[in-house]
């Protein structure tokens, strides 16, 4: 099934003074709505068929806009996610703030809206919360000097992130398999804070089926895939450092992010963080038909 790529990137986790009733929410979003709707900017769907069929959030809910300067816009998106308790971790916070999301998206798009985008090729960029969701859960597996992929790099966002949690003596690597997305990453990080780190060489971006992972700078200490495999593919799970952590979505119509930690005796453990909707992560091939 094509979905519109105005709908996916979406997590439902995080609902601000509503904990009573997550449990009620979670519910409803494992069973199919009777009448499947796709839910756009100017969709009349009501929310209950929103939540149900993409898990959506009455968190994606943020002002548009914020008074001030482009970085203030940003680090307002900064504050808002941390209000709703979705960056937790000082760190987190300081590197969304240096990367402008504007850098990333298309142009005139409303860059700080919590909402994931179209972003070209029947690709989207994902909404803030899941970019802060994710590198919460990998931020032990971010520090001075690890290595890190991410899988369907996009527009370069979170690589960049990564790149600056990893530091000059780290080592982060984007790959996609796009090549204009590829050479469109490069030009938004370029334009970033991540700048220096693309040109010494410690951050790289590389045209290539994310599925295989990325061998040449493998082990990895964290492994973020962007988009939603049928199963987890093994080249990741071999790519993967002892001590290491993957998140990925999982499944198909109905999808949970997974974190995956490999133990320092090889052997793997893996949870369900909460439920998304992503796009299909599959060949460029079938992506550029509409999957």
């Amino acid at each position: 099934m094509k979905m519109s790529s105005s709908v996916v990137a979406y997590t439902f986790r995080h609902f601000p003074q509503l904990h009573n009733r997550s449990l009620q929410l979670f519910s409803l979003h494992r069973h199919p709505f009777r009448q499947p709707c796709t839910v756009t900017s100017s969709s009349s769907c009501s929310l209950l068929s929103a939540f149900s069929l993409t898990g959506n959030s009455f968190f994606r809910k943020m002002e548009r806009y914020w008074a001030g300067s482009s970085i203030n816009k940003n680090k307002g998106m900064v504050e808002h996610l941390q209000r709703y308790g979705v960056i937790q971790s000082k760190k987190v916070a300081e590197v969304m703030e240096t990367i402008d999301r504007a850098l990333f998206v298309p142009d005139g798009s409303p860059a700080y809206e919590d909402s994931p985008m179209q972003i070209g090729f029947n690709a989207t960029i994902s909404a803030p919360h899941m970019h802060a969701t994710c590198l919460q859960l990998l931020e032990k597996n971010l520090q001075p000097g690890m290595h890190a992929l991410d899988v369907g790099s996009g527009t370069g966002y979170l690589t960049a992130c990564f790149a600056l949690m990893v530091g000059p003596q780290g080592r982060a690597i984007g790959v996609e398999h796009i090549p204009e997305l590829v050479a469109l990453s490069v030009k938004n990080v370029e334009k970033s804070a991540a700048a220096q780190l693309l040109k010494d060489g410690s951050l790289a971006l590389h045209v290539g089926d994310g599925r295989e992972g990325w061998p040449e700078f493998a082990p990895y200490d964290a492994i973020h895939v962007g988009a939603a495999a049928p199963e987890i593919p093994q080249p990741l799970i071999d790519q993967l450092k002892p001590g290491g952590r993957l998140v990925i979505p999982v499944g198909n119509m109905f999808q949970e992010l997974k974190v995956v930690d490999k133990n320092e005796d090889g052997s793997v453990t893996m949870r369900s963080e909460t439920s998304v909707r992503y796009v299909p992560l599959t060949s460029r091939e079938a992506q550029l038909r509409g999957y």
